[in-house]
């Protein structure tokens, strides 16, 4: 089993206080230099983008209850710089960055070049930047840059038309990502089926907007226009690239993987049968470039409370998961609750090691989140270094 580390960096109130943005920072690089003594594989870092706090103004917020902000880092490739530099093993992925913010994808693909041709200066360089990359949490992000829908036929399919634009956006980004030059014309236009669409009322809807009913297909306009191009640094190592692509379409997964090895996020509270199923499709459809799929290609997210008193752990656990719930919604679903804190690592060494061994494959990648809800950087730190030295060798014992 494979142990990297999760950091949110979310600006939010804990027990009434809320830390400053350069107290956040100071924090996170203290934890992150911490999991690079420690032996974590990769330090994953939330991205977000645009205030969620001012959101909380617009007309139909998206966490109109959330105080404060989700995440702090709107760039991963100037945040991955400075852990470089601060560290010596840890390798540094985005979860996740969004496509259809900041330029798009055709930005997205120039930064990953920028960023590799930099890092990779020194040939002695080896650690990797795994770009995590999906569509983006909450859609007041990208419609502050013009995701949105054109007229009334995309009004109508926007539900559906919204995975479309990302899978739009990841062929241009992976096709500029392995060399090509490309325009907007070698791209497929986006089309709407009734099978995009969770009901016949949804899909009469789209037929109507577009004066067309009783047809079989609604074809659009593609959502990005662009002369032939190609990205600049050219020659930059691939190798310290790695993608993963947070979306559990099946379909997206495969079509990604016919132009690039791409690896695939995955929640904890995702079914085990999704996990499975996910498994046995990309060992079939995994680029061949990246040799034969694995296990540990895609990390699971889970939180963990580790604590030498069990009680006391459930109890931070409990406080934390209801404190969330009710930030996100608006209101404490105590099953939300014991749902979350039942896929929670929880409680001391070695309890946290048995539901580690019972919940986990031997070849899974574990993302751990220690500082979830959590600003007491000691107590994160302490976390971290009781799994490490506690947990991982009961976990090796049970094995």
């Amino acid at each position: 089993m494979d142990y990297d580390v999760f950091f949110s960096i979310s600006q939010t109130p804990v027990d009434g206080r809320m830390p400053t943005e350069a107290e956040m920072f100071r924090n996170f690089f203290r934890e992150v230099e911490a999991a690079d003594r420690l032996g974590y594989g990769v330090a994953w870092v939330a991205e977000s983008h645009l205030s969620t706090e001012v959101q909380r103004r617009h007309p139909d917020p998206v966490v109109p209850h959330w105080r404060g902000e989700v995440g702090l880092n709107t760039d991963i490739f100037q945040l991955a710089h400075q852990v470089f530099r601060r560290t010596r093993r840890i390798e540094v992925g985005s979860a996740v960055m969004s496509l259809l913010v900041n330029g798009g994808p055709i930005a997205a693909a120039e930064r990953v070049a920028a960023f590799a041709a930099l890092h990779g200066v020194d040939p002695g360089e080896g650690r990797r930047l795994h770009v995590g990359f999906a569509a983006g949490r909450f859609e007041f992000m990208y419609r502050a840059h013009g995701v949105v829908p054109r007229g009334p036929v995309e009004e109508a399919a926007w539900p559906a038309l919204k995975g479309k634009v990302f899978a739009e956006a990841t062929e241009v980004f992976l096709r500029l990502l392995r060399g090509e030059a490309l325009s907007s014309e070698q791209l497929r236009p986006p089309v709407l089926r009734r099978a995009d669409f969770r009901d016949e009322a949804q899909w009469a809807r789209v037929l109507e907007a577009a004066g067309r009913p009783g047809a079989e297909r609604v074809e659009l306009a593609r959502r990005w226009g662009f002369d032939e191009l190609q990205v600049v640094p050219r020659d930059w190592r691939r190798e310290l690239v790695q993608l993963v692509i947070g979306s559990h379409e099946p379909t997206l997964q495969e079509e990604a993987n016919r132009l690039l090895p791409v690896r695939v996020f995955n929640l904890s509270i995702t079914r085990s049968e999704v996990i499975e199923d996910t498994h046995r499709r990309m060992a079939r459809a995994y680029h061949p470039d990246g040799g034969p799929w694995r296990r540990g290609y895609m990390p699971r997210t889970v939180m963990v409370f580790l604590d030498e008193d069990p009680g006391r752990a459930r109890e931070r656990a409990r406080t934390a998961l209801s404190a969330y719930w009710t930030a996100l919604e608006g209101t404490l679903d105590p099953r939300r609750v014991e749902q979350a804190a039942d896929n929670a690592l929880v409680g001391d060494a070695g309890e946290v090691a048995r539901q580690a061994v019972d919940r986990f494959h031997p070849e899974d990648r574990l993302m751990l989140w220690f500082d979830f809800f959590d600003h007491d950087c000691d107590r994160v730190i302490a976390g971290m270094e009781g799994f490490m030295r506690q947990v991982r060798p009961r976990v090796e014992e049970l094995r």
